[in-house]
């Protein structure tokens, strides 16, 4: 698993299978804290939104956040595909925030996101001390806000890969969180419930933030800067609307996905 700072407040952790990234952001609180020697601290608390995959990657994630001063006060999913649900497993006590359409997706597919990970697990013969389960769920309004210490988050919907999804922007650090849309290793993918109609229209609620960011973070392929995002996003664009790949994303997997986007489409 690499781990990069993207930010003073904000870490970024890819995950080795399928590039997944997990994004943690801090927010600090400006009144002054004493500890029990009565001396001044920096208060913060840290949301850690989506998640890696392999047990060795969740496992090693609490203490990494631990000394880097990124203390886990909650965990969000930007949809609830099974591989960005995982940090529940690394921080069990932590209360798991999605957007509304995520939290109604998960109640009509009670169990889903176990078996997709047990699925994987069969398949890549990986072995888990715990199996997933996600406790109670909040549903969070989106258009949002939601308060990280004393800053403010703003969540957007992101729907068209699934029926569900949010957007996480981050104003202070001119960071903006995806989910499963700008990857520079995969072609956007029309999921069941998704539509190529409702992805472009997230798209372009995506362009005005992407012009206002230093770093945007795809839930697959590791951080990117505005310039390669707005790229991407361009090229997105060109094929959801003429279904021809990308000249660097037209490898047999890419090929594969494209299929399946045409057999949803109907194209």
């Amino acid at each position: 698993m690499k781990v990069v700072g993207l930010h003073a407040d904000v870490l970024v952790a890819t995950s080795r299978v399928y590039a997944t990234t997990c994004t943690v952001v801090r927010g600090r609180r400006r009144e002054a804290v004493t500890d029990a020697a009565g001396d001044e601290v920096v208060a913060a608390e840290a949301f850690v939104i989506d998640s890696p995959v392999f047990p060795d990657e969740l496992d090693v994630l609490p203490a990494l956040l631990d000394q880097a001063g990124f203390p886990c006060t909650g965990l969000l999913a930007t949809h609830a595909d099974w591989d960005h649900l995982l940090a529940r497993m690394a921080f069990p006590g932590a209360a798991l925030g999605v957007g509304e359409t995520t939290a109604a997706r998960l109640a009509g597919e009670p169990g889903a996101a176990a078996r997709g990970l047990r699925a994987f697990d069969e398949q890549h013969y990986v072995e888990r001390e715990t199996t997933l389960s996600l406790g109670q769920v909040q549903a969070l309004p989106v258009p949002g806000v939601l308060e990280v210490g004393d800053e403010e988050l703003i969540l957007e919907p992101a729907d068209g890969h699934t029926a569900d999804g949010t957007a996480v922007w981050i104003p202070w650090a001119r960071v903006l969180v995806v989910g499963d849309y700008l990857s520079p290793v995969e072609i956007p993918m029309i999921s069941e419930g998704g539509s190529r109609d409702a992805y472009l229209a997230t798209l372009e609620r995506l362009r005005a933030r992407v012009e206002e960011a230093d770093w945007v973070v795809p839930g697959h392929g590791g951080p990117i800067d505005a310039q390669r995002a707005l790229a991407i996003l361009r090229e997105d664009v060109t094929y959801l609307e003429t279904w021809k790949l990308p000249l660097a994303r037209r490898t047999a997997e890419q090929k594969r996905i494209d299929a399946e986007n045409r057999e949803r489409a109907g194209a």
